[in-house]
């Protein structure tokens, strides 16, 4: 099969993961100047970074075969679908060309399970480390690892790429049973703290040490090399079994404080061809995604609990109308008017349409005098949803939290069209 068409069909394979933004990872200046580096094609994943910048990662599968018969998965050993492989050295002259020709600045991949766990990731591993060492590759590596496989393989995949990922793929253990009998969450977990424990490790051997007297005479030390930099992170399928969004939160916030992971991705579940009976006909509406990136950022940056999040409606799942921080405050309208000029960052951080950079400008600017609706303006804050929950020296929202329901009409924004974001796009 020719080069070509396998890209077609493993960068096609691979679309279902998530879980490929570069953010975190710098450059890899100790390879030396003159490593070799993003824009559009087969298999190029446009991710974004916090901070806004938009990169360009090759996404390919090593293969879509696979000995594992995960219900949800098209690449699943009962799918019938067409099959491809690549060798390793022709994902590490892909790269390597699709980089020269600045189409992409680094690399995304993952694959279906060869054999067994070793055998996969030995492959994998075998890329990052050719594209490392025999030419001197500069950019961004993201491996997707096996948690089955041996922890001197994991160990190797941490030297060589930036960020390492570990798929949880079902949010409960009964749902990992009923649709992945192959996986068991034990063994995601034993990997996900391999991860850990060697990232810490890194860390903590490379932070900055007193400088002492040097002996005349003796070489300094090296210091000690990377492991997975940008750290790791995971992905959850939404909509294959009937986990609520309580269950899925509730575990990505137990990922975050066992793990340390950098980001949990939540995915649509997508309907495949011949899928089992078990899985429901239809997709679960792409707003329930939506609302669950947002609900994981107010989880991570905002300090919400997942019962205020995830609590309002009883049934454990996020209001699809409106985003989980403006129905918080619906629910909570005491909480409310948040005077501006006086309240803590705290109270701050719960007022709809006030984001964590503008919270900052706002302690900055009531600094130099009392904050009016002008200054909100300038702030190019969202001042229909901020206005009827904070109070300012020219505003005051009088009785506008009296009918929250009336309230909760007006704010509502309609449905939208198109894609998702990787971000939430308002606070």
């Amino acid at each position: 099969m020719e080069t070509a068409r396998k890209l077609a069909i493993l960068a096609d394979a691979a679309k279902y993961d998530a879980s490929c933004a570069s953010s975190g990872a710098g450059k890899r200046h100790s390879l030396g100047s003159g490593g070799i580096g993003s824009t559009e094609g087969m298999g190029i994943c446009h991710s974004y970074t916090p901070d806004g910048r938009c990169v360009s990662l090759l996404k390919i599968l090593l293969t879509n075969f696979c000995v594992y018969d995960c219900a949800y998965c098209v690449n699943r050993v009962s799918s019938n679908v067409q099959r491809a492989r690549f060798t390793v050295d022709e994902v590490v002259n892909l790269t390597l060309d699709f980089y020269r020709r600045n189409y992409i600045e680094g690399l995304f991949l993952s694959s279906g399970i060869i054999r067994n766990g070793d055998y996969t990731m030995e492959q994998l591993v075998e890329v990052a480390r050719r594209l490392r060492e025999e030419h001197r590759f500069a950019g961004y590596i993201h491996l997707k690892t096996i948690p089955e496989a041996s922890p001197e393989l994991l160990a190797d995949a941490g030297r060589h790429a930036d960020r390492l990922s570990i798929n949880v793929e079902l949010p409960t253990e009964a749902g990992l049973a009923q649709f992945a009998p192959e996986k068991r969450l034990p063994a995601i977990r034993g990997a996900m703290g391999e991860l850990r424990w060697r990232i810490e490790e890194s860390k903590q051997a490379r932070a900055p040490k007193p400088k002492a007297a040097a002996t005349p005479g003796t070489t300094p030390k090296r210091r000690a090399p990377r492991f997975a930099p940008a750290g790791q992170s995971t992905q959850m399928i939404v909509g294959a079994d009937g986990a609520d969004d309580r269950a899925i939160l509730s575990m990505a916030d137990n990922l975050y404080g066992n793990y340390r992971l950098r980001r949990v991705y939540y995915s649509a579940f997508s309907p495949i061809p011949d899928a089992s009976r078990a899985l429901p006909p239809q997709a679960p509406p792409l707003q329930r995604e939506h609302r669950l990136y947002q609900a994981d950022w107010l989880l991570r940056f905002y300090d919400y609990r997942i019962d205020e999040i995830a609590g309002g409606r009883g049934d454990g799942m996020l209001d699809l109308d409106v985003d989980p921080k403006l129905g918080w405050a619906l629910r909570h309208p005491e909480r409310f008017p948040v005077d501006l000029n006086t309240a803590a960052k705290e109270l701050l951080l719960r007022v709809p349409g006030l984001g964590l950079r503008n919270v900052q400008r706002v302690l900055a600017a009531r600094r130099h005098g009392r904050l009016r609706v002008a200054d909100l303006a300038r702030l190019r804050a969202p001042l229909a949803k901020l206005l009827p929950f904070v109070q300012l020296a020219d505003h005051h929202p009088r009785r506008a939290l009296d009918d929250p329901q009336a309230l909760r009409a007006r704010l509502a924004p309609p449905p939208r069209q198109g894609g998702l974001f990787d971000a939430p796009a308002a606070a």
